[in-house]
C-alpha cells in the first residue's frame, strides 16, 4: 500500500500542474533518534520487554520441569494419576500460551506500552512536520527513513534539521546513551511461539500519519 501511494505521488508530480508545487523530504528515523525523550521512552520499553521475556522464560522452565518429572514417573503411576498429571501439564501449557499472547500478541501489552511511551513523541514530530509543510507551502513531504520507499532525494530538499529546530532540538545531536551506560534489552523472544507473535511488531514504530 505504501509503495503504491508513493508511486502515485511520483506520477502526479510529473504533471504540469504539480511541477509548480513544492516538495520536501524528512528522515523520521534520524529525527526520533535525535530526541532525548524518544530514546528514554525506547529504553523504558526495552526494560518492559526484558521483564516480560524473563517472566515467560521462568514459566517455560516450570513447565519443562513438570514435563520431565512426569515422564520419569509416569510408568509408576496408576491411570487416574496419569490423567491428572496430564491435565495439569495441559493447563500449564495453555496458561503459558495465554501469557505469551497477553504480552506480545496483537493489541497486547507490548503494543499498549509502545503506544503509551513512543506515540506521544511521534505525534509531536508529525505535528511539527505538518506545521512546517503548511508554513512553507509544501504540497508533499516524503519520508526517506529506512522503513520508507524513496529511491533518491536531494539533500537540499531535506527538512529534517528544520523539523528538529522547530521542536527545539539541535540538529546532528544524538539522543543515544553512551555505549555501555545501560544494557539494552533484546526485543526478540527466545520461545518460538513468542517469536512468531513478536516478529509482527519488530522494528515497526507506530506510523506518524493519521
Amino acid at each position: 500500500m505504501r509503495k503504491g501511494i508513493l508511486t502515485l505521488l511520483l506520477l502526479v508530480s510529473l504533471t504540469p500542474m504539480a511541477m509548480a508545487q513544492k516538495y520536501a523530504c524528512v528522515n523520521t528515523d534520524y529525527i526520533l533518534k535525535s530526541i532525548p525523550d524518544y530514546a528514554a521512552a525506547q529504553r523504558r520499553l526495552d526494560k518492559y520487554v526484558a521483564d516480560w521475556q524473563k517472566e515467560l522464560q521462568d514459566k517455560q522452565s516450570e513447565l519443562d520441569a513438570m514435563r520431565a518429572s512426569y515422564e520419569q514417573e509416569s510408568y509408576l503411576l496408576p491411570d487416574n494419576l496419569k490423567r491428572r498429571r496430564q491435565e495439569e501439564l495441559k493447563e500449564k501449557e495453555q496458561e503459558l500460551k495465554a501469557l505469551q499472547r497477553q504480552r506480545f500478541g496483537a493489541e497486547g501489552d507490548l503494543d499498549k506500552k509502545r503506544a503509551e511511551l513512543l506515540k506521544p513523541v511521534q505525534d509531536r514530530v508529525y505535528n511539527a512536520i505538518e506545521r512546517m509543510a503548511h508554513e512553507k507551502n509544501y504540497a508533499f513531504v516524503f519520508d526517506k527513513s529506512a522503513s520508507a520507499t524513496l529511491l533518491f532525494s536531494n539533500k537540499k530538499y531535506d527538512i529534517s534539521d528544520d523539523v528538529l529546530e522547530l521542536l527545539g532540538y539541535k540538529p546532528g545531536a544524538t539522543a543515544e546513551p553512551p555505549k555501555g551506560s545501560e544494557e539494552k534489552a533484546s526485543k526478540r523472544p527466545t520461545n518460538p511461539e513468542m517469536r512468531q507473535d513478536r516478529d509482527k511488531n519488530r522494528d515497526n514504530p507506530l506510523p506518524l500519519g493519521r
